[in-house]
């Protein structure tokens, strides 16, 4: 049997994993463990393969050796982002994360996704987002917009005023806009 393969684009299926290298593999373990809810699934000296979910991993960690700071703004991996089902998740989240003392190095609303960043211990930053409208189509007509060309960032915002009023039961929509926090 003889199979023809042509040269047209194969998107891939879904996202698998991404690697991350730490210079302290049992702390960086506790702190994927206790933010993002990873479970180990195999682990060595120099390895530990983490999922949250159905897949085989989701997250490998490297020990290295290298103890140097990395300046700030080099190439590399800036984030990686977890979407949450919606801002009550983030908001749980947030209030659980900061009763063990991490905290959000940047809370800021993107107009598109309202997102928590937060930095591992050697720095690389986790995104949790919610995701500020209903459909994939209104999320890209967003992007595709005015006001997203004249701030493609978004705005800050103070994660504790969010909380507050979220549970004082203000309407989703209204916290989900930019500058409601």
């Amino acid at each position: 049997m003889t199979r023809t393969v042509n040269t047209e684009l194969v998107s891939p299926l879904r996202f698998a994993h991404f690697v991350l290298r730490v210079s302290d593999m049992a702390q960086s373990v506790r702190w994927y463990t206790q933010v993002v809810g990873m479970e180990i699934v195999h682990q060595n000296e120099q390895l530990t393969f983490m999922t949250y979910d159905e897949e085989h991993h989701r997250l490998a960690l490297a020990q290295i050796k290298y103890t140097g700071e990395v300046p700030k703004g080099a190439p590399g991996l800036d984030h990686v982002a977890y979407t949450i089902a919606d801002l009550g998740g983030l908001m749980s989240t947030y209030k659980r994360l900061k009763e063990v003392d991490i905290w959000p190095v940047w809370p800021i609303n993107h107009g598109l996704t309202t997102s928590l960043y937060y930095a591992d211990p050697d720095g690389h930053r986790v995104e949790f987002q919610v995701e500020n409208y209903p459909t994939k189509e209104e999320l890209q007509n967003f992007m595709r917009s005015d006001a997203f060309a004249a701030n493609p960032i978004g705005v800050k915002f103070d994660p504790e005023v969010l909380l507050a009023r979220y549970e004082n039961g203000d309407p989703i929509e209204e916290l989900l806009q930019q500058g409601a926090a």
